[in-house]
């Protein structure tokens, strides 16, 4: 356990940045803190350029974790700050430092610190995905680079340790994407319909999270337009994320197919009280990816009890054929429809509801850090 040395110095996205990165770094350094670690986080000064960066803006707003010891170093572009940053952290003298990988971006700044850092710090890789969606030329390059510089690699998720495992010799732990503790409470579902002015007799389809092209949000709008949903007018999807790609697409999609009172598309970031509100006020989550390797709205879905429906990709469909918590489809319109008619019957939700509630204390945080921490102590 911890003595008056550092632990635990987990680089990566975390407060004041937003999204599931730096969400998940925040619970990750929680449940390690009540483990009896020391912990630091050591986010970034500057991630991306603004000119690649496709949103409205990187930060969530919100006030810092009090709990957490958070300190923005690392400027993720700006390489003659980097040797500063990498005697900063062997000034810390971590016993282990956790790299947060989820784009061959990175690994450019990751290799320079990880090069100038003393011998005697472990060094660990936190990854999210090993291949991106949106795949580039230099990317195995850069992936080579940065696996070169680690002592072993954890995941979240079945897929990706199996990925890197093809490339990697070093140890590898398979993890899982464990759910949320800091998610704000659900809302009775009559109450959250009734201040997002939604119908009490609808049944709606939530689609959630940033909307990027791997994701498929165009094969859920054509399915609710296929013949099985068509004459549904009970059937509704609402739409509810900033979108990272031309959002004209999906409102043109929408008017072709004459959806306009069907389909919601509602194309901003949400706080968690907002998440709060659509997760429970929904019936069922969808996604309708076509790569995935592991998903953060799972987890909402399981926290907010709502059955799923996702494509039958690997990556997604491990923890639903798993536990049994909603439907797997293939990945054409007609599939899609059919099966969110069919997870839709009373009989089918009910059961799906049930089984998210046996399945969600295996996917606890406190679980993940004492099974995460064991395998680099072990290294």
């Amino acid at each position: 356990m911890a003595d008056n040395a550092l632990d635990y110095l987990i680089i990566g996205p975390a407060h004041p940045f937003r999204g599931g990165i730096a969400e998940t770094q925040h619970e990750l350094s929680t449940a390690l803190l009540n483990q009896g670690f020391t912990v630091k986080l050591i986010t970034f000064t500057k991630l991306y350029p603004k000119f690649l960066f496709p949103g409205s803006s990187p930060f969530n707003g919100l006030e810092s974790p009090k709990y957490l010891d958070i300190e923005q170093e690392i400027h993720a572009y700006h390489p003659w700050s980097w040797k500063k940053t990498a005697h900063k952290i062997n000034s810390l003298a971590p016993k282990n430092i956790i790299f947060r990988y989820y784009t061959p971006f990175l690994a450019p700044v990751y290799v320079a610190i990880a090069k100038l850092l003393n011998k005697s710090i472990k060094k660990i890789a936190l990854v999210d995905n090993w291949f991106p969606h949106e795949s580039k030329p230099w990317d195995k390059a850069l992936n080579r680079s940065f696996k070169k510089q680690m002592q072993g690699f954890t995941t979240l998720s079945e897929q990706v340790a199996e990925q890197i495992k093809k490339e990697v010799n070093l140890p590898v732990w398979t993890g899982f994407h464990p759910i949320a503790t800091t998610l704000s409470p659900a809302v009775e579902k009559e109450k959250a319909r009734a201040i997002l002015g939604w119908s009490s007799t609808t049944k709606t389809i939530l689609f959630f999270g940033l909307i990027r092209k791997y994701k498929g949000l165009e094969l859920l709008i054509q399915s609710i337009g296929e013949y099985s949903l068509k004459e549904r007018d009970d059937i509704r999807l609402y739409v509810a994320g900033e979108c990272y790609e031309n959002p004209t697409k999906y409102s043109r999609l929408v008017k072709e197919l004459q959806l306009e009172k069907r389909v919601t598309l509602d194309f901003t970031f949400k706080n968690p009280e907002e998440a709060a509100l659509l997760f429970s006020a929904a019936d069922v989550v969808a996604q309708t990816y076509h790569t995935a390797t592991q998903s953060g709205v799972t987890p909402y879905a399981y926290f907010y009890n709502k059955p799923l429906l996702v494509t039958d990709i690997p990556g997604l469909n491990d923890l639903i054929n798993k536990d049994n918590t909603g439907l797997c489809t293939p990945k054409n319109t007609q599939a899609i429809a059919l099966h969110l008619v069919q997870l839709l019957e009373v009989k089918n939700y009910t059961k799906f509801q049930e089984n998210i509630e046996k399945a969600k204390h295996r996917y606890q945080w406190i679980s993940f850090a004492k099974e995460w921490n064991l395998f680099i102590e072990n290294l």
